[in-house]
């Protein structure tokens, strides 16, 4: 069994590209491309439209893996791992650097650390029979950046097989909540390398591909597996298994999701009976607890906000009581001289100042001198 599907965060301006999955009987090949939108911002007018470095990006190396696999993995069961990535590096790094002279763009010697010209990541699994008919796989990943490669298998669960090109050291967890700095990806002006590992798989297991959107907004590592796996039990067919992941995925991503999904051992039936303990134990040990204490979280929220608000109400009633008593021995408040009562409207005329009595005939007339003090006295008189 096998399904695909690619969602866009906002419609039409999606940087991930269709994921590429190629299945045969004893041969599939599995891979995701991430455009990186942040750091390829740059936008290009082209015949085919006007988007993204990233937009572009993407799908380039989506075209080389496609046209080229054949040559870079070779005919037979085995693969020369490190001599392939190689190859695909070299690929990859021609075709970016095609299309980006096709878009005329210069290079700039002032270029920042934090933009690439047409950078994407990947994330690719081509997986081989070992013996025909047998239940041995070999899985060849090769990867750039944070994109992944994982497996479930009926005994211990999921597995990521590829390690994130981060500049950290943190776990799948804590890469939940910690932004870290991705220190390799695929572009076309900078050096990058492509990651190979070879791991051995026996069926039955699931292999998948995927971008980070499809497992970078879950609460942890424990609710990826179980998205997958209760999406398998719900189903009745591989395209509603499909259409419910797709639906769960696109519920909590905050991003562009791709993935591409491989079931083997089985049809849907014995798949999901197979994998029916995992999910059970997997839901009592793990998603339960976890779900179980973040609804005690929301209903202590929700019941803190209940107290605050029957709190600021029984505060305002008993203030209401108490209030009469608590303020009944202050004083009366003064009227202040503005709030006085208005003069009675109309002109009221100034009261007349009383006459000044007339001067005996031979008094003196006043000393009104413009004299200052300290003048001498003769100045002051009339000669």
């Amino acid at each position: 069994m096998h399904f695909s599907f690619y969602t866009e965060k906002v419609a039409g301006e999606g940087e991930d590209c269709e994921p590429l999955l190629v299945v045969g009987q004893d041969r599939s090949l599995l891979a995701v491309f991430d455009g990186m939108g942040g750091a390829g911002g740059t936008v290009y007018d082209t015949p085919a439209g006007r988007h993204s470095g990233a937009w572009f990006a993407s799908r380039t190396a989506l075209d080389v893996g496609q046209g080229h696999l054949p040559e870079i993995v070779g005919p037979g069961p085995e693969v020369d791992g490190p001599r392939a990535a190689r190859l695909l590096h070299d690929r990859l790094r021609e075709a970016l650097a095609r299309r980006l002279a096709d878009f005329g763009a210069p290079r700039s010697s002032l270029r920042s650390k934090l933009l690439r010209a047409l950078p994407t990541t990947m994330a690719l699994a081509y997986i081989v029979r070992t013996e025909p008919d047998g239940s041995d796989w070999v899985c060849h990943c090769f990867w750039a950046g944070d994109s992944r490669v994982y497996t479930v298998d009926l005994e211990d669960g999921s597995h990521q097989l590829t390690a994130d090109d981060l500049r950290s050291d943190h776990d799948a967890l804590e890469n939940l909540v910690d932004d870290a700095v991705m220190d390799n990806c695929i572009s076309a002006d900078t050096e990058f390398h492509v990651n190979y590992r070879r791991v051995e798989l026996r069926a039955p297991f699931l292999l998948l591909a995927a971008s980070d959107g499809c497992f970078g907004y879950v609460p942890s590592p424990m609710h990826f597996e179980h998205l997958i796996l209760s999406r398998l039990q719900a189903a009745t067919s591989v395209d509603s298994w499909r259409a419910g992941l797709r639906s769960a995925t696109e519920s909590v991503a905050g991003d562009d999701a791709t993935i591409a999904l491989l079931a083997v051992g089985g049809d849907l039936d014995a798949i999901r009976a197979i994998f029916a303990p995992r999910l059970e134990h997997l839901v009592k040990n793990y998603i339960d607890p976890l779900d179980d204490i973040e609804e005690q979280m929301r209903t202590t929220v929700q019941r803190a906000d209940e107290l605050r608000q029957q709190r600021l109400a029984l505060r305002s009633e008993l203030w209401s009581r108490y209030k009469p008593d608590y303020e009944r021995l202050l004083p009366e408040p003064s009227v202040p001289a503005s709030a006085a009562p208005a003069e009675p409207a109309g002109r009221v005329e100034p009261a007349a100042a009383p006459a000044a009595p007339p001067l005996p005939s031979d008094a003196a007339a006043p000393d009104v001198g413009g004299g200052r003090p300290g003048d001498d006295e003769s100045e002051m008189r009339t000669p």
